[in-house]
């Protein structure tokens, strides 16, 4: 914490990362909602935005005016690199404005070319390099479209664990959402983090990808969001991926 002649007024600093106004603010500080690197906040504290570690109602606070959190609507066909030799479409071309003003950016996890849906990116590179560790086992969610119908062992047998060339893996949760004619969708949540992990898994019961969609990364959800294009994370969202990292695995 920064003494009270240096660093900036914590209720500024709680302002300008959204959480309210000035008065409401201090509010918060008065009443013991707010702590700066681990301790209880006082009135009047001063912080260095660039160092300090705030938490309010214990939800992590991002501070910091020169990290970004985005949250990418991958199309198929894109490599999860910034650059590529070859000429291929890469995340790096969708994300150059960010790249250019910002730091090097960092995707949490990767999608195959062929797999589309939600890619983080950020440069906040603990962050990034913590919640890809696999013993986080942070929580995924995809929708495959697999060839069907889809037997009602399908899901018993993913849930308790198949054998793959390199080890057993199995889902955490498993649902048939639509079946029309000879094709359904189906949603797979895993912790899992192995390369074509969800194909491979499918594949071995008999229901080789036809298409698949990353749907939601731990707390954050592609929702409506359009293909190819890019937003900041909310507060909240920051906030759950740092409640993730710091619960550890």
């Amino acid at each position: 914490m920064a003494s009270e002649s240096e660093g900036i007024r914590l209720q500024k600093v709680l302002a300008a990362a959204g959480i309210g106004s000035r008065r409401r603010s201090e509010e918060l500080i008065a009443a013991g909602r707010v702590t700066i690197n681990g301790t209880v906040a006082e009135l009047g504290a001063r912080v260095d935005p660039q160092t300090a570690v705030i938490h309010v109602d214990g939800a992590r606070v991002t501070v910091r005016d020169d990290l970004v959190y985005l949250a990418l609507n991958k199309p198929r066909g894109v490599l999860s690199a910034m650059t590529d030799p070859r000429g291929r479409p890469t995340v790096g071309d969708l994300v150059a404005d960010y790249a250019h003003s910002a730091e090097r950016l960092f995707h949490v996890g990767r999608l195959d070319a062929d797999t589309e849906g939600l890619l983080l990116l950020t440069n906040d590179g603990d962050l990034a390099h913590t919640l890809m560790h696999p013993s986080f086992g942070v929580l995924k969610t995809y929708l495959a479209t697999v060839p069907g119908p889809v037997g009602k062992d399908v899901g018993r047998r993913l849930r308790a664990g198949v054998e793959l060339a390199d080890g057993p893996a199995r889902v955490d949760r498993f649902r048939v959402v639509q079946t029309h004619r000879d094709q359904a969708i189906v949603e797979v949540v895993l912790h899992e983090g192995r390369n074509h992990i969800v194909r491979r898994l499918l594949a071995e019961v008999g229901h080789p990808v036809r298409r698949l969609v990353r749907t939601s990364v731990g707390p954050v959800l592609l929702g409506g969001q359009r293909v190819g294009t890019l937003r900041p994370l909310t507060r909240d969202e920051i906030a759950g991926l740092h409640k993730l990292a710091e619960a550890g695995p």
